[in-house]
């Protein structure tokens, strides 16, 4: 086990000190590019933005696309794997069927939706201002229904463990149904909360830190070793991406974090219960999307506003909240919740070795 703690610390460091040294080259190419983010004019149903633009126009200019470090490094860290096994220094890949295929796969899947939305909003081709939210969903249906399939009729997974609620329930046919919502939910919640500097990157690298610790638990530890990659490339991403920031996440790094984050939810449930301490240790996003929607709900169905701004951080900010301050509270929460998630798991854990 120590061995395999050697090995993913070592690939983590290589990583971050990687992407380091790609983030400043990276961001002057987009700048050269003019790969830069402008900002929203109008909102989820169609009404002018009006407060939102106010509120992010100084943001207007900054370099986008940060899946595209992610890529590189990621590539880079499975090339040097397959040469250390060549020479019989390590005895996997990190390009492993049983632990890293799905959720490798998903990223780099789900990412190029983003990407492409990314591209068409910077560059503005004809008159395509972003993917239409119609299109994004259709591409997120299609991926979303490949990750449940594959669990379903690959892995023969029918059931989620409920711990502490309940044990194991058999889903059936409804558990691809199931899988299907809870990855498009999971990838929008992480695409919505991140319009923050830091607050998406700082939130999801506590997420992804419970996530390798579960998987070190589990034994996967390539999986882990991948989810210790992902977390270097994150903290490289932080340190640009602090107030004001030089280079933004946007939808190719959410829609990948979302699908990775899902297929590790999917693979962690075949061994231990999961997703109820999943909700709590993603409550954050939960209460994101959740205001979100219900934005979208009330403005459908009343035809006025529910929020004055939606989501949540939007509304802080309208309530003259600095935007540091919210990032800091929100990160402090976060950890408290992966806290309780870590105690939870442990628990459980406890309780299977005694009985």
């Amino acid at each position: 086990m120590l061995v395999k703690l050697n090995h993913i610390i070592v690939y983590s460091l290589v990583a971050v000190v990687l992407a380091w040294v790609i983030y400043p080259l990276y961001i002057k190419i987009l700048k050269k590019l003019k790969v830069w983010k402008t900002i929203r004019e109008d909102t989820a149903t169609g009404e002018k933005s009006v407060i939102f633009a106010k509120l992010h126009k100084h943001k207007s200019g900054t370099p986008t696309m940060w899946w595209g470090v992610f890529l590189i490094v990621m590539l880079i860290m499975i090339w040097v794997s397959f040469i250390l096994e060549k020479y019989d220094l390590i005895n996997n890949t990190l390009f492993n069927q049983k632990e890293t295929y799905i959720i490798l796969f998903g990223f780099f899947s789900m990412g190029i939706i983003g990407l492409i939305d990314d591209f068409l909003n910077v560059k503005w081709y004809g008159t395509i201002k972003w993917l239409s939210a119609k299109t994004k969903l259709i591409g997120m249906c299609l991926f979303s229904a490949f990750i449940s399939r594959w669990f379903y009729s690959k892995l023969w997974i029918d059931y989620i463990n409920f711990w502490p609620i309940a044990g194991e329930v058999s889903l059936g046919i409804f558990y691809p149904i199931i899988t299907f919502f809870v990855t498009i939910s999971i990838v929008n919640a992480i695409n919505i909360t991140d319009w923050l500097d830091w607050l998406a990157g700082w939130l999801m690298s506590i997420v992804l830190f419970v996530f390798a610790v579960l998987t070190f638990l589990n034994q996967t530890y390539i999986a882990t070793t991948v989810l210790a990659i992902l977390i270097a490339v994150l903290i490289a991403f932080m340190f640009f991406n602090i107030n004001p920031a030089k280079i933004f996440m946007w939808d190719s790094g959410a829609f990948a974090l979302g699908w990775f984050l899902s297929s590790l939810l999917y693979l962690l449930n075949m061994r231990m219960g999961i997703f109820v301490p999943f909700v709590i240790l993603f409550g954050l996003f939960i209460l994101e999307v959740g205001s979100s929607g219900l934005q979208i709900f009330w403005k459908k169905r009343f035809k006025k506003k529910l929020f004055p701004m939606s989501p949540l951080h939007h509304l802080f900010e309208y309530r003259w909240i600095s935007e540091t301050t919210i990032v800091m509270k929100a990160r402090l929460i976060q950890w408290l919740l992966a806290a309780i998630t870590l105690i939870a798991i442990f628990y459980q854990i406890n309780i299977v070795i005694l009985n």
